[in-house]
């Protein structure tokens, strides 16, 4: 956990994930962190990334008012960035595997999130996306994924099956025509540019700064577009 002060972290509150693992909410003065066995996943300091994964996804669709798929909900900030680049007609749906992090975000992160949980655009749903995505044909307008720091993850092996072949023909067909699929991740991935290709879709790889400043530190979001 980065720190600009001498205050001790301290442990908030933990959740079990579904395959044993734990996460920690931790505290150093007015910082949170999110970590996952002594690995950061998320923190409310820097959140450059992870809010141009929504801007940016905003700039690449013709429509103001789109149905949209945010995985993962974290700390709100591509949920914030989402509410703040659509018009008062769009449609949010977030699906986050993990209810203490809904929880939390209700709780002690809740002055992190503000008024976004409270946004009429927004219906927040205790599931997992590779589910939500599954049961969606023709559906989506954008679906953007930060799950687990990308393909290549930490906390859920069974994102393999969102990430993988089967995943990604399931976010295809989930997509209307026109729709993309935007997916953060922490490094990039040659191997699932080309998973991304072989499905079908029409991928833009784009280096963000992993923070505000940031010369060389990168993160990489992948947007596909079904044609």
């Amino acid at each position: 956990m980065g720190q600009t002060t001498t205050d001790a972290i301290r442990l908030i509150d933990t959740a079990r994930l579904p395959d044993g693992g734990k996460l920690l909410l931790l505290q150093s003065g007015d910082q949170f962190s999110i970590e996952l066995d002594n690995e950061e996943l998320m923190g409310n300091t820097d959140h450059v990334s992870e809010e141009a994964l929504a801007t940016m996804t905003a700039e690449r669709l013709p429509m103001g008012d789109p149905h949209v798929l945010i995985g993962g909900l974290g700390m709100g900030f591509t949920l914030g960035a989402a509410i703040g680049a659509w018009g008062p007609g769009a449609a949010i749906d977030v699906a986050e595997l993990i209810p203490e992090v809904v929880q939390w975000a209700k709780g002690p992160l809740a002055h992190v999130f503000g008024t976004k949980l409270s946004d009429p655009r927004v219906t927040v749903r205790v599931a997992d996306v590779h589910d939500v995505i599954r049961g969606s044909t023709d559906h989506y307008d954008a679906i953007m994924l930060d799950v687990d720091n990308g393909p290549d993850g930490l906390v859920q092996m069974a994102n393999d099956r969102l990430y993988g072949g089967e995943g990604l023909e399931s976010a295809y067909l989930a997509l209307r025509p026109g729709g993309i699929l935007a997916v953060w991740s922490a490094d990039p991935d040659i191997g699932f540019y080309r998973r991304l290709c072989a499905a079908g879709f029409v991928v833009d790889e784009v280096a963000v700064p992993a923070f505000a400043g940031s010369v060389h530190d990168d993160h990489v979001i992948w947007f596909a577009t079904r044609p």
